[in-house]
């Protein structure tokens, strides 16, 4: 898989690219943040939305399953295009010298199985996107996060991915999809995926018509990208949810991180 993806970038990128992808890939980056609320993950309880997560392993930007006591995890299915069989129970292994989590299968915006405040953390990569409804997502994470607790969100920087052809999706257009209570069987935008994704930057997905036949079935696999992030949408969406931000990275090759507490006043 890297191999593939290495020529991908040489392609689409250039040579200058291909060695600073494979510098970071051999030299991994570092969050400077982290050890502002690192004794907040080594002991608290974390819950996972989605993953598990490259970015949040040994060799990650920010190094969570290092250094937890205990992460929960939160996938939508029994099996999924990233993880192909997940056990209700106590089996998410987030690390291999710890003891496994507990595993739920819900949709990431209806978590009505945890009860509130229940978590000191809360960590995703990669998965707001690929909710139909982010605002009503948002808010079941924030609610099942305890009064000054710490959320780690990473999101992709559109402009680095296969979505770099999409416009930037609006906040107006995430409080409609709010307001509508949008469910996640919504194909909206499929058409636009279709007509604007860029093939030569998503390896391994296929012709044209497979990745239709994919998109079509997205309430399956959830494979398709409803909506597209930038920096100034992924603060403006935190701050429009009441959370208070820590910290904004961005990490090679397309990750933007976010890191925000629940505020003490924050009524769920």
């Amino acid at each position: 898989m890297i191999i593939r993806k290495l020529f991908a970038v040489l392609r689409n990128d250039g040579v200058t690219e291909l060695f600073k992808y494979a510098y970071y890939w051999l030299f991994p980056q570092r969050s400077r943040h982290y050890g502002e609320y690192r004794q907040l993950i080594q002991s608290g309880i974390g819950l996972e939305i989605g993953g598990p997560s490259r970015i949040f392993g040994s060799r990650g930007c920010i190094p969570v399953y290092a250094d937890a006591m205990q992460i929960d995890n939160c996938n939508f299915g029994s099996a999924t295009v990233w993880e192909s069989s997940i056990e209700v129970g106590r089996t998410f292994k987030f690390n291999r010298d710890k003891e496994a989590g507990r595993q739920y299968v819900a949709e990431a915006s209806d978590l009505h199985n945890i009860a509130s405040a229940t978590y000191d953390f809360l960590i995703s990569s990669h998965c707001i996107e690929h909710l139909a409804n982010p605002l009503r997502g948002l808010a079941e994470w924030i609610r099942v996060l305890k009064p000054g607790g710490m959320m780690v969100l990473i999101f992709p920087d559109k402009a680095r991915t296969f979505d770099h052809r999409r416009p930037v999706t609006t906040l107006s257009h995430l409080l409609e999809d709010f307001d509508a209570d949008m469910g996640e069987d919504d194909m909206t935008h499929l058409e636009e995926v279709l007509e604007l994704h860029d093939f030569q930057r998503s390896p391994g997905v296929g012709d044209t018509e497979e990745f239709r036949q994919r998109s079509l079935h997205n309430i399956e696999n959830r494979c398709l990208h409803h909506h597209v992030f930038d920096t100034d949408l992924a603060v403006e969406i935190s701050n429009h949810m009441g959370l208070e931000i820590a910290a904004v990275e961005h990490f090679h090759p397309f990750h933007i991180a976010v890191t925000a507490t629940k505020p003490n006043s924050h009524c769920d």
